[in-house]
């Protein structure tokens, strides 16, 4: 009899040891699949973010080019210069605010310095020098520091 409860106890004990062991290795299975997932996921924001960001800068780059163009016009004095200039800038204006809340400080600031140089060359009388003179400081500051931004690693965590 006293066999008996022995051959018990070891079978119970092998099944509490199987089953502990079965459940750590599924638990252990389960958080890597979990942490996977996560990267995957950040993976994923991190690229639509990516997107969101070029796009923008596409459309930020159309339109101050708009504007350049109007500036070039502006002798043309007709009321649609004015209303596209106004139109270009409008939109410039929103697309600086949308590098605010997507891109660093840094090249928010940039952008900011562009569609001011954009806006002055606009509607002030130019002290020298030519438009482009007065355009190319800051156009090219923002290109170098948008291609720096898109030229990152992504960022996986803060997405």
């Amino acid at each position: 009899m006293q066999t008996q409860v022995w051959l018990a106890i070891l079978s119970l004990t092998g099944v509490l040891l199987g089953g502990g062991l079965s459940y750590l290795v599924q638990t252990s299975v389960q958080r890597r699949t979990e942490r996977t997932e996560r990267r995957r996921l950040a993976a994923e924001r991190a690229e639509a973010r990516r997107e969101e960001q070029l796009d923008l800068l596409r459309q930020f780059i159309r339109v101050a080019q708009q504007a350049e163009r109007a500036a070039e016009d502006r002798d043309d004095s007709a009321p649609s210069w004015k209303a596209a200039a106004l139109d270009a800038l409008d939109e410039l204006w929103v697309c600086e605010r949308m590098i605010h809340v997507l891109f660093a400080s840094s090249l928010h600031s940039l952008a900011r310095a562009y569609v001011q140089a954009l806006d002055h060359v606009l509607w002030q009388e130019l002290d020298g020098g030519s438009l482009w003179d007065h355009l190319r400081g800051p156009k090219v500051a923002f290109l170098d520091a948008a291609r720096d931004e898109l030229s990152a690693p992504l960022d996986l965590k803060g997405s």
